[in-house]
């Protein structure tokens, strides 16, 4: 960086904007804990035994200006052609109205996951409206609210026919032209179950008694549109499943899965106005039939009522899910890619059926008018049916001669193994680009100048005409039909904003999760041309900004963790948790250890950690926890001997789920190392050892990160988040590879590669670009003093809750770490629980702390680094106030059913009805505290209804009548 951008030495500190208390906030904060300094914090709160005194070496901080300029210099280094590559990967346009007010909007990427329903019905409202759109494309009754990419979620599908059959058979089909990474994402997930993976040709083959079901592209990856009914009568005669990986914008004209037969459509919604951005993020969707709802993997938005029998909006049949089911859990799926989704659906939703169709129609008409023009010229067009993609066999010259051409006029085809060309085209293409396009292919004669060589790419939008056309009409509710002008959209999208709770509003003190700030500098290159429209599989030499950055953030992400290695490909945390079990896995495979498959893991650990070992082929054995909430070192010693020779790793977080440092974690370590295992280290707690402790250094052996936690990528409404791993140079040699050295991309993964965790060589590539910023303007120091005071925040607060609410563990000298678990189960005596403190905080204008995580009944509190005294005061102001409620009901003045926390929380309808029988005031219901006249987000359902929700799941969205 030094050698890029001379730095200006700027007054404006990019950290003490990121920081939220100023220095005499800080000063308070620690007087209030008898110490003197952040050093002295550290001295007490980190266990010497781990910690660390040495400087991260990192480049010093740059400012904001100078971060942008860097950024742009980099984007300036990216040169990307244009890319008629396909592999699920299109050119699209971001309609304007959807890239300012949600993209870029921190009232929608801010949000997190809609757990507190009455606070997100905006977000829920998007999400459902993203499942009502799978679900009209594809003809099938229930789908999710996102899945990470399509090969994962191809993956997903093989898994959901597993579950399905109950294990009772053991190869599942793929059929040849599928995209290559989803066939190689599909092998790797497949491997450590037992699970043989066969390469077929849809067209002849026959399920036998032990086929799971079989995966087909539709379109073909070459193009092809490929009648799949009689496939589909083979398959279910013989007891197995069909999943479709489709093309949503092809669904438009073509028959919907469902209708043919499908059980499982699947794909990647990128092209409704998400950038490609160099692999991701993109929201996949995944629709089934009815019989799969129970086990269908990801998050479900569904409709149920509130507590005044109003129509509102959940996330459904949440006990299917890992953090319920653990082991047993079908998927490790947490979130997803919530803000990707939303925006597919505004997309849809802008456009409309007829706006969608026209577009289609438009892209077919190009893909038409280029197949003609390359026939008359002599080269053979392979498939007669087609959406918009071409696989063409040159004559007169080789498919590489092509190829070249192409990328010398800047354009990117794709090259198939038997010499053929792939050209797969999209809503950004102009006549001038096919006439470019031909050009390269020149004439199929020997004198090059064939009838069509010197068309000018002129071209008229044409309906599809070829194999399994759709008819009817789709996209039919009203949603779909309000908001084409930009006026209406605006205003459509400002209204579901204004719904939703965000860190526009107010802290969100989710414990885990951590819900800290992510800077405008940091999100605005995501946007820049040079980022955003790079193909994952383009050309290296096309994307050489994307590996300077990604090389930068590798080696940063190693000198944090003190790790040797990185990889940047999963995608979520939970994918993270995975990766790095599977590299596990694959270290004793290569010394012949095939039997280490026994996994340990806390009692505490989140539900993706055992879900994440089943999926790597590992057995769970649980080890207990102590009251004081660390690991039962006896018992995790105990068990380490027991399984010795089967002994794979442990799984820990840490600092610990309960929120505390434990002293004991070398001992941990060197137990499980002694027995032939190795340590995961679960990186979701990362924030609070930045610049103080390296996980690399205390005996971890290979840890995952959240980047949507600590490095500042947003969390959208419940994703995008990215999980890379960091490992010791002996786990090196197995980080994920990828296909993708086949097109050109860049090349990724160790010397011994394990298969791909996702889509795409880096995963989400462009949201990378957020942590290197993060890193690149906090600096060494910066971090260092994040990490201090996350830890000073939420120590501060603990301090002043205590005595009001007990805080249920805390670590060497009564401290807790960067967040800390407030007991209330004694308040079950009176009645309340930690949902009804949850719900009461809305109306204080708060989201919830975690609730009933890792200890059922309690409140897990997380303030992060970037709220100030003053915001921290609020909540605990909030949290006391509370608290005299409950004693209220204690004591027996406050009615014991109508009581504002019961009835918790209230809508500004109910609060200014004619009517009010409740035995508090209206102010006491909705303006508790002297802030919340001056600044509330009023919740627009009350208390939603749960069960009812799970007994009639509904989601799609229901007529509007229903609403009325």
């Amino acid at each position: 960086m030094e050698q890029v951008i001379a730095r200006t030495g700027h007054p404006d500190v990019f950290a003490e904007r990121h920081l939220g208390p100023s220095a005499d906030e800080t000063a308070a904060m620690l007087d209030a804990l008898g110490l003197d300094s952040l050093d002295a914090l550290a001295n007490a709160a980190v266990p010497a035994s781990i910690r660390s005194d040495a400087r991260l070496d990192l480049p010093e901080a740059l400012s904001e200006p100078e971060w942008l300029a860097r950024a742009a210099a980099l984007a300036a280094e990216n040169t990307p052609a244009r890319s008629f590559l396909g592999m699920g990967y299109a050119g699209t346009f971001t309609p304007p109205v959807i890239q300012r007010n949600v993209l870029e909007n921190p009232g929608w990427y801010t949000q997190y996951t809609p757990y507190q329903a009455e606070i997100a019905q905006g977000r829920l409202e998007a999400l459902l409206t993203f499942q009502t759109v799978v679900t009209d494309l594809t003809g099938l009754p229930v789908a999710n609210a996102s899945l990470l990419d399509e090969a994962t979620a191809a993956a997903e599908a093989m898994s959901l026919f597993v579950g399905a059959q109950r294990g009772a058979r053991r190869t599942f089909a793929v059929d040849a032209r599928c995209h290559p990474q989803t066939i190689a994402v599909v092998r790797m997930r497949a491997e450590p179950l037992g699970i043989a993976v066969e390469t077929v040709d849809a067209a002849t083959f026959e399920a036998g008694p032990d086929t799971i079901g079989v995966l087909v592209q539709y379109p073909a990856t070459d193009g092809e549109v490929v009648d799949y009914r009689a496939l589909a009568e083979r398959t279910h005669a013989a007891g197995a499943y069909v999943a479709a990986a489709c093309d949503l914008l092809a669904l438009m004209v073509l028959d919907a899965p469902g209708a043919w037969g499908a059980d499982v459509a699947l794909g990647n919604s990128q092209r409704f106005g998400v950038p490609m951005g160099y692999g991701g993020p993109h929201a996949a969707f995944f629709a089934t039939a009815d019989a799969f709802k129970r086990a269908l993997p990801g998050r479900i938005i569904g409709v149920s009522k509130d507590r005044h029998g109003n129509p509102a909006l959940r996330m459904a049949l949440q006990t299917r899910e890992q953090h319920i089911r653990r082991e047993k859990a079908t998927s490790n799926i947490c979130t997803a890619q919530a803000l990707l989704a939303n925006m597919a659906a505004f997309y849809a939703v802008y456009h409309g059926p007829d706006g969608l169709r026209a577009i289609a129609e438009y892209v077919h008409g190009a893909t038409t008018a280029l197949a003609a023009a390359l026939a008359d010229a002599g080269h053979e067009v392979v498939h007669g049916d087609y959406f918009d993609t071409l696989r063409v066999r040159p004559a007169g010259r080789s498919g590489q001669d092509v190829i070249d051409a192409a990328r010398a006029e800047h354009v990117n085809l794709r090259r198939f193994d038997d010499g053929s060309v792939g050209i797969a085209l999209d809503e950004t293409i102009t006549p001038a680009e096919l006439a470019t396009i031909a050009r390269a292919f020149g004439s199929g004669d020997a004198s090059g100048d064939g009838a069509r060589a010197d068309w000018d790419g002129t071209f008229e939008a044409a309906a599809y005409a070829g194999a399994l056309p759709r008819t009817g009409d789709v996209l039919t509710h009203p949603v779909f039909h309000r908001y084409h002008s930009e006026t209406e959209m605006m205003r459509f999208l400002k209204r579901l904003e204004n719904k939703d709770l965000s860190l526009a509003h107010a802290m969100i003190a989710l414990g885990s999760c951590t819900m800290k700030l992510n800077a405008a500098a940091e999100m605005m290159p995501i946007t820049m041309a040079g980022w955003a429209n790079v193909h994952p599989f383009a050309p290296a030499e096309e994307a050489t900004g994307y590996a300077e950055m990604i090389g930068d953030l590798g080696r940063w992400i190693a000198e944090i963790t003190g790790f040797a290695a990185v990889s940047l490909q999963p995608n979520s945390g939970a994918m993270g948790e995975y990766t790095g079990l599977l590299t596990i896995r694959a270290y004793h495979k290569s010394r012949g250890d095939d039997q280490r498959t026994v996994c340990l893991i806390p009692t505490s650990a989140h539900g993706t950690n055992p879900a994440s070992a089943v999926m790597a082929g590992m057995d769970v054995v649980a080890v207990k926890v102590t009251e004081s909430g660390d690991v039962d070192v006896d018992d995790l010693r105990a068990k380490a001997e027991q399984h010795a020779e089967r002994l794979a790793a442990l799984m820990i977080t840490y600092p610990s789920t309960h929120g505390v440092f434990e002293p004991t974690i070398r001992e941990i370590a060197d137990i499980v190392h002694a027995n032939g295992g190795l340590v995961y280290m679960d990186g979701a707690n990362l924030n609070a050892q930045v610049g103080l402790c390296r996980p690399g250094d205390f005996g971890m052996d290979v840890c995952h990160l959240n980047l949507h936690k600590t490095f500042a990528i947003p969390h959208g409404g419940g994703g995008p988040g990215m999980g890379p791993i960091a490992c010791t140079e002996a786990l090196a040699p197995f980080l994920p590879g990828h296909p993708s050295a086949e097109t050109g991309a860049a090349e990724t993964g160790g010397s011994e590669a394990i298969g791909p965790v996702a889509a795409a060589p880096f995963g989400s590539a462009l949201i990378l670009l957020i942590s290197a910023g993060y890193i690149a303007m906090m600096g060494p120091d910066g971090l260092r003093r994040a990490s201090l005071t996350a830890i000073l925040n939420a120590n501060y607060m603990a301090k002043r809750l205590d005595g009001h609410y007990d805080v249920l563990f805390r670590g060497p000298g009564g401290l807790v770490a960067h967040e800390f678990i407030l007991d209330v189960r004694p308040f079950a005596k009176a009645g309340i629980l930690a949902e009804d403190i949850a719900k009461r905080l809305i109306d204080y204008g708060f989201h919830a702390p975690t609730m009933s995580w890792p200890v059922t009944g309690t409140l897990m509190v997380e303030p992060t680094e970037s709220e100030s005294k003053e915001e921290l005061d609020r909540f605990c102001d909030a949290m006391i106030a509370i608290r005299t409620e409950i004693q209220e009901l204690e004591l027996g003045t406050a009615d014991a059913a109508d009581n504002v926390l019961k009835n918790a929380p209230h809508t500004l309808a109910e609060v200014t009805a004619d009517d009010w029988d409740h035995a508090y005031t209206r102010q006491q219901a909705a303006w508790p505290a002297p802030h919340t006249r001056e600044r509330k987000l009023w919740p627009t359902v009350g208390r939603v209804d749960n069960a009812f929700g799970d007994r009639n799941l509904v989601c799609s969205c229901p007529p509007m009548e229903d609403y009325a």
